[in-house]
């Protein structure tokens, strides 16, 4: 027997995220961030204090390293047994991760991590490219987007609520400059896998596009 996965793809800010993280609540499955994966090894690297130009030592560690997704309200990530989610969102944390996301090696380990996740009752997979390229045989697929403006103004409004400073058109234009280079990147760009449901939440309320997944899988 296959053990069930949903994937659930879309541009940064759609609310793949909140989405993923209460549909795994309420079905009891595991569930994955396949962004903080990244980031977890970006930290786990920082930590070796290891020259993250060296190929050979950020697979080592992408090897050895142990994570565990805590789907509350707000995820909780913990990278062989600390719990590192404040550190996930820092900039030294992005920036290592955008530097070792490039390597065809770390990906090939990243890649099998991912899969690792998925154990029985189910899983709940958020990413850009779970549909496509790790569970391509999953039997539930969502597309998950909203408008540029829309996510702009959710951003907008996250970092107004932390009390960040923070300039809307200015937040739009980076979220629209993401999109496109998350489209045209030669490994695993993000695209809507076939046969997926296609939700654009740009108006809809969080609750709805929780139930319309939740029906999906159902």
């Amino acid at each position: 027997m296959s053990i069930p996965v949903l994937t659930i793809d879309g541009p940064s800010g759609a609310g793949k995220g909140t989405v993923s993280r209460a549909v795994a609540r309420q079905l009891g499955w595991h569930y994955l961030d396949s962004g903080a994966i990244y980031r977890s090894l970006a930290i786990a690297a920082l930590k070796s204090n290891i020259n993250v130009q060296n190929i050979a030592e950020v697979v080592d560690i992408a090897r050895a390293m142990v994570l565990d997704f805590e789907c509350a309200e707000e995820l909780v990530v913990k990278l062989n047994g600390q719990d590192v989610t404040k550190e996930l969102a820092t900039e030294s944390t992005g920036n290592t991760a955008s530097i070792i996301a490039v390597y065809p090696e770390v990906r090939a380990v990243l890649l099998q991590k991912q899969k690792d996740f998925r154990q029985l009752p189910g899983l709940v997979a958020d990413g850009r490219d779970m549909g496509t390229v790790v569970f391509p045989d999953s039997q539930n697929k969502v597309y998950l987007t909203a408008s540029a403006e829309e996510r702009g103004k959710r951003r907008y409004k996250q970092l107004k609520e932390k009390g960040i400073s923070a300039n809307l058109d200015q937040i739009t234009e980076e979220i629209e400059s993401r999109d496109r280079r998350d489209q045209e990147r030669a490994a695993a760009p993000l695209k809507m896998a076939e046969g997926a449901l296609y939700i654009d939440s740009s108006d809809l309320p969080i609750d709805q596009v929780i139930e319309e997944v939740l029906n999906l899988v159902r």
